[in-house]
């Protein structure tokens, strides 16, 4: 008969190595509130980069990625008349997570919303 302590210590014991795994993500969300389609999307942001061939006006896209490094973020993307924009972000550092709100709004001017923190 297996003793009820033993069998609570074999369970936390095999629990631990799964509480002890997390890996920190970042969910950013490209909003376009522009009044019109935007193409041509690129994200860089600390070693590594996303890209997209376009958002329609009122819509979103979401991506998850891992922060290595540090660093800013960095969008451009294209208007409707062929025009390029660019915007810098904030500092991302390595090991933050959350969620990070890129909204482009009317004139195509851009707004980051971060909400990251670092969970060590």
């Amino acid at each position: 008969m297996i003793s009820c302590r033993w069998l609570v210590g074999s369970v936390l014991f095999l629990a631990l190595p799964l509480a002890a795994c997390h890996s920190a993500f970042v969910q950013a969300t490209i909003n376009n509130n522009s009044g019109a389609a935007i193409s041509d999307i690129q994200v860089d942001y600390p070693s590594a980069s996303f890209g997209l061939n376009s958002i329609p006006d009122r819509s979103s896209f979401h991506y998850r990625f891992k922060i290595l490094g540090s660093g800013k973020p960095h969008i451009s993307f294209t208007d409707a008349s062929r025009k390029t924009h660019q915007a810098d972000g904030p500092d991302l550092q390595e090991g933050q997570e959350g969620a990070l709100g890129i909204s482009i709004e009317p004139g195509y001017q851009v707004t980051w919303q971060p909400k990251l923190s670092t969970n060590r």
